[in-house]
């Protein structure tokens, strides 16, 4: 991409990008260990006082509010192990503008807050679930605890949490399962996507010739589904396909049945990126990627105006980057992991 000079007022960085979209880490720690993303005996984390606080995260929403932000995620981690979060999300969900707001989730504590979460003005949720396997789950996160998730899905679509979005990342040991996952989703009711493995686990164990790719993943599904490309993508992460047939197809609930893939690292869409991320501890990261942040958290809490914030993060948008560079020879993974800049 050539830099096109963008405006001073507004979020758009040097190759013309616009930036709306904004993910806020709530808390680094997890309920799960997955394989791909963190070691059995979990990380370092922060300390509470360490982790911007409620009030520092509605500040901040309201700025980038300011700057043309109009949809949060909130993300972790896992998100709902930080207390308080319906609370957050009503306030966020009084900002004017009111951003639209969802939530990126293993689900095991849904169950128990769907419907406090949509009565604070949740509008959406991603469920991250790669099996439905309970010894696989098992493997792969190192806890038993798909019947709490599967509850947490159930329950927010009861409490129209809607449409739910089931995110699965496919490795070698469950990327035979797409075609049922993909039916259970479609018959269930919920939106599923599927997200080639990034390089962003703790342990920097990634290798590119081992992952799964998008087409892989594409010939597992097309050998039970007969699929047609969605043309308008936008700026959405995922590729999109129709599911005009396939197994139960009498059971599906969806009147629009559809699947996503993320190829995040095979298919990058980096040229239409509009999004930036909030670390649990106040960095402003511009790409998942990046290996510089930019300190929100301390010029808050040494006073800093919302000008002066605002200021620091046009600053930091107009320095993103092009693209993640994966396929770039010398490309250097980032050293803070997925569970530490939020998805």
């Amino acid at each position: 991409m050539t830099p096109t000079g963008p405006p001073s007022a507004v979020l758009v960085d040097a190759y013309g990008r616009i930036a709306t979209d904004l993910r806020i880490s709530l808390i680094d720690k997890c309920s799960l260990r997955c394989t791909y993303c963190m070691p059995a005996d979990g990380l370092d984390w922060l300390a509470k006082d360490q982790l911007l606080s409620d009030d520092e995260i509605v500040r901040l929403a309201g700025v980038f509010g300011s700057l043309g932000v109009r949809t949060i995620r909130l993300t972790g981690g896992e998100p709902l192990v930080r207390a308080g979060v319906p609370a957050l999300i009503g306030r966020l969900a009084a900002l004017q503008p009111r951003p639209e707001l969802s939530l990126t989730t293993n689900a095991i504590a849904l169950a128990d807050q769907a419907e406090q979460l949509a009565a604070s003005g949740l509008n959406r949720v991603n469920v991250s679930l790669d099996t439905l396997d309970r010894e696989t789950f098992r493997a792969l996160t190192r806890r038993d605890r798909l019947p709490e998730v599967l509850a947490g899905l159930a329950a927010a679509r009861a409490a129209g949490l809607s449409p739910v979005k089931v995110n699965a990342v496919l490795m070698p040991q469950n990327l035979a399962e797409a075609p049922a996952l993909l039916t259970w989703a479609l018959r269930s009711g919920y939106r599923m996507r599927f997200i080639e493995h990034m390089p962003l686990d703790a342990d920097h164990s990634w290798r590119r010739d081992q992952m799964i790719t998008a087409a892989d993943v594409l010939a597992e599904l097309q050998a039970a589904f007969e699929l047609r490309p969605v043309e308008h993508r936008g700026h959405a992460p995922a590729e999109e396909f129709e599911v005009l047939a396939g197994p139960d197809q009498a059971d599906w609930c969806d009147p629009q049945p559809r699947v996503g893939i993320i190829a995040s690292v095979t298919r990058p869409f980096c040229r239409d990126c509009d999004r930036l991320r909030l670390t649990s501890d106040g960095q402003l990261r511009t790409c998942l990627f990046a290996h510089t942040e930019t300190d929100l958290r301390q010029p808050l809490r040494d006073g800093a105006d919302d000008a002066e914030l605002a200021e620091l993060i046009r600053t930091a948008v107009a320095a993103k980057a092009a693209g993640h560079g994966i396929s770039i020879a010398g490309f250097r993974q980032p050293d803070r992991p997925m569970s530490a800049i939020g998805g």
